[in-house]
């Protein structure tokens, strides 16, 4: 199993960035997104089931983050509007297989058994 995160880089506070990540290696049911700022935990970002029927979004990246995925290519991505400063971080996506991610879209860390390298966002203002 493999995710290859890309789109990361530098934007001003007030643009737009588009994430992807494709996964390879099989079929996963949930997908997601976290993101660890420096010296801050990893924290969730966004994620969506295994249609894209359900999304969770945090309440930081609500209204401005999307997430959506297209199974055929087996990619997730993360469209960021609105970008602030406080959204710099390592973006990191994440998938799973088991059957609770078919229904809910899954918003803890302990929920994902795949991890990608992660792409570096940086919002200047």
């Amino acid at each position: 199993v493999q995710l290859q995160a890309s789109g990361g880089g530098l934007v001003q506070t007030g643009d737009s960035l588009s994430l992807s990540c494709e996964a390879s290696g099989g079929t996963f049911s949930a997908m997601g997104w976290f993101r660890q700022a420096p010296g801050k935990e990893r924290e969730f970002v966004a994620s969506t089931n295994r249609r894209g029927s359900i999304s969770n979004y945090s309440d930081s990246v609500k209204g401005r983050f999307t997430i959506s995925r297209d199974n055929a290519e087996r990619t997730v991505y993360l469209q960021m509007s609105n970008v602030r400063p406080e959204d710099t971080a390592i973006y990191y996506c994440a998938a799973d297989r088991r059957t609770s991610g078919i229904w809910y879209a899954l918003t803890s860390q302990d929920d994902y058994a795949y991890w990608g390298q992660g792409t570096q966002v940086t919002v200047s203002s």
